[in-house]
């Protein structure tokens, strides 16, 4: 993957010394099951983060001005724990130095790397996943590192909660923990009082994890699994308000995204998220 910078803003911005924000691709698409082209998906986003308005109209402001550079990609690709262990010291490295990681996937495996990092710094925490699927598989394909397994890893080393599930596997269950798990159907079935129960599941400190197929296919066509019956753009962007008010969040990731040359739609999306949510996190700082 070549190098590109996310907004590609000045290099007063972008310089790694005066950075609080450092954004870590990892094209890595070795574990996911139908749909490739995962590893595509952070060149996607970085190409559709030029093409952005960087004055967020909703937080009045231009978070870009507090730095955001854009690190050179994790190449490891031998396996998914060499994956994994590679994205743990990179984002270690990060998390020493001060910065507010964000990673770009890649699939959902990627996110291991991270939760074990962020364990090394935080004795308590939360991870607030963001997903169609509930991906707590102990192992699967004989794999404890597979992309169906990211959230049982996660579990290993912080209290989780998932939101926007609307699909599992049987084996699953015995790993879910049913106060701590809101399903799709729910969450549209409910006022918004789902998201001060969840908040109230979560500890001070929260990492947040987004499968873009949280999101329904008539807004994220381009994923891995594209599931029916997903949640709204502003869905989620009004629920990571209350959660941003409410906690602290202190990293993130947005995986899964599965170019389309033909419609970019969806890589823009990706590209205005992880903006918007920076702009919340970094508003009064």
């Amino acid at each position: 993957m070549e190098k590109l910078n996310y907004g590609e803003f000045e290099e007063e911005f972008t310089v790694y010394e005066n950075a609080a924000i450092a954004i870590l691709p990892v094209p890595y698409d070795g574990t996911s099951t139908w749909l490739k082209g995962a590893d595509k998906g952070p060149k996607a986003i970085l190409e559709a983060s030029v093409n952005m308005e960087f004055y967020d109209i909703e937080t009045d402001s231009e978070v870009f001005t507090h730095g955001i550079t854009t690190l050179e990609p994790v190449t490891e690709d031998s396996s998914p724990e060499a994956m994994a262990a590679e994205v743990e010291r990179r984002v270690d490295a990060l998390l020493k130095d001060k910065k507010f990681p964000v990673v770009l996937g890649g699939e959902h495996s990627v996110s291991i790397g991270a939760f074990r990092a962020f364990a090394k710094h935080y004795d308590e925490f939360s991870i607030l996943q963001l997903d169609a699927h509930s991906d707590m598989r102990p192992e699967y394909e004989g794999s404890t590192h597979n992309h169906a397994c990211v959230m049982a890893r996660g579990k290993e080393v912080a209290t989780v909660a998932q939101v926007g599930i609307r699909s599992s596997a049987i084996e699953e269950k015995e790993n879910i923990d049913p106060d701590r798990i809101f399903y799709a159907h729910e969450i549209k079935e409910s006022d918004s009082s789902w998201m001060y129960q969840v908040s109230q599941k979560l500890s001070d400190n929260v990492y947040v994890t987004i499968d873009l197929d949280v999101l329904d296919p008539a807004y994220m066509p381009s994923t891995g699994t594209p599931e029916p019956d997903g949640l709204a753009y502003r869905d989620i962007i009004n629920f990571l308000k209350l959660i941003n008010e409410r906690h602290n969040i202190i990293g993130l990731d947005v995986v899964e995204l599965c170019p389309n040359e033909i419609n970019k739609a969806p890589d823009f999306l990706a590209s205005k998220l992880i903006y918007q949510i920076l702009s919340m996190r970094f508003l009064n700082v």
